[in-house]
């Protein structure tokens, strides 16, 4: 388990302290486990059936020893304790029926000597070498007549939530536009705003030989530089953002966020804002260009 598990795709789950399960009666617990509950290396503790903070009945006749401790992944890793099939097992050689059989007590010691060969198992994770082969697996096993199984694929079920948070997401990605449109807005009002002193600019660069055509060029140039400049200003913001981010929200809300170049997709809203924004320099430069020569060199009182 400790090998092979993966989580935000590629990372492996690292030991802070310890190792893995060495006696029957070992366990390893998640970052947030250990810390919350202030629990060190060689500590014993004793696990219990119940709920929160009542238990019902406890194995305190085969307590486990803290043997590892995992650092912090930001997944509900962390607030787990692991233990072994075999210990598992041990804990309950001496129950029947999800419950302690009266007048037999097995110690510790005398369960380490049995064969503690789980018989069944409630749950278990299954990886593909092929992934093509998953939903066929997922057939098999749920159509499997022996046993009462049932296959689940995370992805999928994950998918269906995310499906159901569609309309939340429509309506973040609204607002996003709504942003972009406001910045857009702001940039344009800027502009307009700064025409006015530089009229007799504008009418110096006529009287010298500048055409029309170039004080309008003039100012889309300068709105499309304002766009790339702010595009890029929001592409570096991001992954600052996301750098500082990550191991806060994994920590607090154990979400990953991934870090990764902008895609296909992304680089074609980027490229669409970035040419809204050259286009709102066209109402600027449209006034520029109509302005005459006399109008900017006219003496204002």
């Amino acid at each position: 388990y400790f090998e092979h598990y993966r989580y935000a795709r590629t990372e492996t789950l690292q030991f802070g302290s310890g190792g893995p399960f060495v006696d029957v009666f070992d366990a390893v617990l998640g970052a947030e486990v250990a810390d919350r509950l202030g629990y060190a290396l060689e500590d014993r503790i004793i696990v219990s059936h119940g709920a929160g903070d009542v238990s019902f009945v406890e194995h305190d006749d085969k307590p486990f020893r803290v043997a590892g401790i995992l650092r912090p992944t930001g997944t509900p890793v962390d607030r787990t304790v692991h233990v072994s099939v075999q210990g598992f097992t041990a804990m309950h050689v001496d129950w029947m029926a999800g419950a302690p059989m009266p007048g037999l007590a097995i110690t510790a010691d005398e369960a380490r000597g049995m064969d503690l060969t789980p018989k069944t198992i409630t749950a278990f994770l299954v990886g593909l070498d092929r992934k093509i082969a998953i939903f066929d697996v997922q057939r098999r096993i749920n159509d499997y007549s022996e046993e009462p199984v049932l296959a689940i694929i995370p992805g999928v079920a994950l998918q269906e939530l995310w499906d159901l948070m569609s309309v939340a997401e429509n309506l973040l990605r609204f607002v996003s536009a709504m942003v972009v449109a406001t910045g857009l807005l702001g940039m344009l009002t800027v502009i307009l705003s700064s025409l006015e002193a530089r009229r007799r600019e504008m009418a110096v660069l006529r009287s010298v030989g500048a055409r029309p055509l170039h004080v309008f060029a003039l100012f889309m140039s300068e709105a499309m530089v304002f766009a790339l400049v702010g595009a890029a200003a929001g592409v570096v913001l991001l992954y600052v953002a996301l750098l500082v981010g990550q191991p806060i929200v994994a920590r607090e809300f154990g979400l990953h966020l991934p870090i990764a170049l902008p895609g296909p997709g992304d680089w074609w809203i980027i490229a669409a804002v970035v040419a809204a924004g050259t286009a709102a320099g066209a109402v600027p430069a449209i006034r520029a260009y109509r302005l005459s020569l006399a109008d900017g060199l006219s003496m204002r009182i």
